[in-house]
């Protein structure tokens, strides 16, 4: 009898952990690895194996090459099997033969002087008539669509193969020996940058504050393979990579296994094409379904800017052609505009960071009176280069509210010409005064002309107009301006 191809990989082939990988991830799912692969090829053709790849590799993106560029690696036949081996995945290699099912008796347990015990399983055989989602199994003369119970599989099942494999037929002209470099894409990983904005406690009616910064990269990797020794560059940027469709099997609802580690050494990065990589400069263990974080940020006194935001904005904006205008009464006229909270910091040297910051959650900390540190909100950012500026909204303050009406509204429509007033009541129930900013849209039509109001504004845009309107504590204060428009 010939040994199973389990046995013989097992006996043949390097393992993961003398393979040292080189892993540069990506924050969209996928990562470039590079590891080394020896060669021992004879005239003529070799049949070569590595199990160094993982469980989602990209067949197709495998590169094998000699690093010095001094031996050319003609390779004739590339094979690739993911190595997930499965109950769904033997059924089908059965398929037509009699297995062994292990079962238990009517009653799992029974009771004798007042204890239960698992009653001893026996076997019954089965034939697999079809597998696949509904597998159709034949038992004592009759078919049944549920498996009579656990399927038991021979020991040296031929094609058994634990871990993902790849196996090439290379041709060499005559005998050499050389190390090869193995590059390959990967779906399964991936990588996401936190930011932690710990601000002290508010003691005035101040809008900027002082915070202490903590930015972390925390590293999924759901890829089916481990990575005893892997060294990580992480890129970032907006990098085109085309979506496999492909099933995955499940990875993302894999629960994972978190661990935080302290940067010993510091995270550095560079610009690389038109990205930017960061590299931890450290060899780490990387398990499957594992979450990993690295500190690479700390920055302190970094000014953090708050200011509050009426918008009117109702979720639809007109589209602006000639002729065309929009004369209903009750367009863009919400009469409730929430009050958000938006908090902006300067990605600049002077504010203690100035350094590209890949796109992330940002979460904002603030102490209270008794020096309790409270979570008061968090947003998404995106890819900032240095001496740009951070923008997220944390929420809508609870005490500053906004009532909005529309007090007159007509059209002339032998003039061409939409004449409408609205009145904002600004209202603060904090113990402070506060600026709410109103930002009214110029949206009737193609021109617009304010013809009147109560406060100064600036343009946002060409048809966006915002407010800074000042609310004593306590109080309220109004709004009111007038819009003529044309087209």
């Amino acid at each position: 009898m010939r040994p199973s191809l389990l046995l013989l990989l097992l006996t043949t082939l390097p393992t993961a952990a003398q393979q040292p990988t080189q892993l540069t991830i990506y924050n969209q799912d996928f990562a470039m690895a590079r590891t080394t692969v020896p060669l021992d090829l004879r005239a003529g053709t070799t049949e070569v194996l590595t199990t160094a790849v993982t469980s989602q590799l990209e067949p197709d993106s495998v590169v094998l090459r000699d690093p010095s560029g001094r031996t050319p690696i003609r390779i004739l036949e590339q094979s690739y099997d993911a190595g997930v081996v499965t109950q769904a995945w033997l059924l089908e290699k059965y398929e037509g033969k009699t297995l062994d099912f292990q079962i238990y008796g009517p009653h799992a347990f029974e009771s004798q002087t007042g204890e239960s015990r698992l009653m001893p399983a026996t076997t019954i055989p089965g034939r697999i008539i079809r597998a696949g989602d509904q597998p159709l199994i034949e038992v004592n003369g009759h078919l049944q669509f549920q498996l009579p119970g656990t399927p038991i599989f021979p020991a040296g099942t031929d094609g058994l193969i634990l871990k993902p494999t790849l196996r090439w037929q290379i041709e060499s002209p005559q005998p050499t020996h050389l190390t090869a470099e193995l590059d390959y894409i990967t779906r399964g990983m991936s990588w996401q940058a936190t930011y932690n904005v710990v601000i002290p406690e508010a003691k005035d009616n101040r809008t900027s504050d002082f915070a202490d910064i903590l930015g972390w990269v925390t590293i999924q990797n759901n890829s089916g393979t481990d990575f005893p020794q892997a060294a990580i560059q992480l890129m970032a940027g907006d990098v085109a990579k085309i979506q496999d469709m492909r099933a995955r099997g499940g990875v993302m609802n894999a629960p994972m296994y978190a661990m935080a580690q302290n940067a010993t050494v510091e995270v550095t990065q560079k610009n690389f094409d038109d990205f930017h990589l960061y590299d931890l400069h450290r060899t780490v263990s990387l398990r499957n379904k594992e979450t990993k974080q690295v500190q690479f940020l700390e920055a302190a006194n970094v000014a953090v800017q708050r200011t509050y935001q009426a918008d009117s904005f109702t979720g639809y904006l007109q589209p602006f052609y000639p002729g065309y205008h929009n004369d209903q009464p009750a367009y863009n006229a919400s009469p409730k505009v929430p009050v958000s909270i938006r908090q902006e910091i300067k990605n600049s040297t002077a504010n203690h960071l100035g350094l590209p910051l890949p796109a992330g959650r940002l979460r904002i900390y603030r102490r209270d009176t008794d020096g309790q540190t409270q979570f008061v909100g968090e947003g998404n950012i995106p890819h900032t280069p240095a001496e740009q500026p951070i923008q997220i909204v944390s929420g809508n303050a609870f005490d500053l509210t906004v009532t909005r009406r529309q007090t007159a509204f007509h059209v002339d429509q032998n003039n061409h010409v939409i004449t409408e007033s609205f009145e904002l009541k600004l209202d603060n129930q904090k113990p402070q005064p506060a600026t709410i900013h109103a930002v009214e849209h110029m949206n009737r039509a193609q021109n617009f002309e304010i013809t009147d109001k109560s406060a100064p504004y600036t343009l946002r845009d060409s048809n966006t107009l915002e407010f800074p309107i000042a609310v004593p504590a306590k109080s309220s204060s109004t709004l009111t301006y007038n819009v003529r428009y044309t087209w």
